[in-house]
This record gives C-alpha cells, sequence and structure tokens, in this order.
C-alpha cells in the first residue's frame, strides 16, 4: 500500500492540555511521520503520512485518549504522501 497524508484540523478546548505531546507520543508509538502545532485560532493542526490503517489508528487513538473529550470538531483532508518527514514533531 502506498503511503497516505492526512491533515486534520482539531477544534474545541484544544490547547494547554498537552494535545500536541500526547498526538506526538501516540504518533510516534504507530511509527506514523509527520508534525502537530497549536493554531493561532486555538485551533491544532496535525499533518500526518503513514499507510492508511495506521493514520485510521491513530486519529481512533486520539479520541479514545483523554484528548477526545477535549475536540468539538474535526475537519480532515486527505492527499498523497510526499515522504517529506523523516520522524513525528512537535512545531512551534
Amino acid at each position: 500500500m502506498k503511503p497516505q497524508r492526512i491533515t486534520v484540523r482539531y477544534e474545541g478546548r484544544v490547547q494547554g492540555i498537552g494535545f500536541r505531546y500526547t498526538v506526538a507520543s501516540l504518533a510516534k508509538e504507530l511509527n506514523v511521520s509527520g508534525w502537530v502545532k497549536n493554531e493561532f485560532d486555538g485551533s491544532v493542526a496535525l499533518v500526518a503520512e503513514g499507510s492508511e490503517a495506521l493514520l485510521m489508528e491513530l486519529l481512533s487513538a486520539i479520541h479514545r485518549s483523554n484528548l477526545g473529550r477535549y475536540i468539538t470538531n474535526e475537519r480532515m483532508r486527505r492527499s498523497a504522501a510526499t515522504g517529506e518527514f523523516s520522524n513525528f514533531s512537535v512545531r512551534h
């Protein structure tokens, strides 16, 4: 299977609760590459690349974690992976 990319925007009370570091930990456990960062409008952006199965597991793990209760809206786009990431990071 070809790697894919998902770009997700999380809204709700998603800043100031360890959202980025929890997502980074989950992504690293699943060997997914990409990044997560806080946006100026209070949302959190996630860009992740990996197999379809791993990306869907990452999204499920985020909702199963303590973060799920803080998410009020989630918008996702899919695209082809670029392979530009060698690991997963928290961007500032």
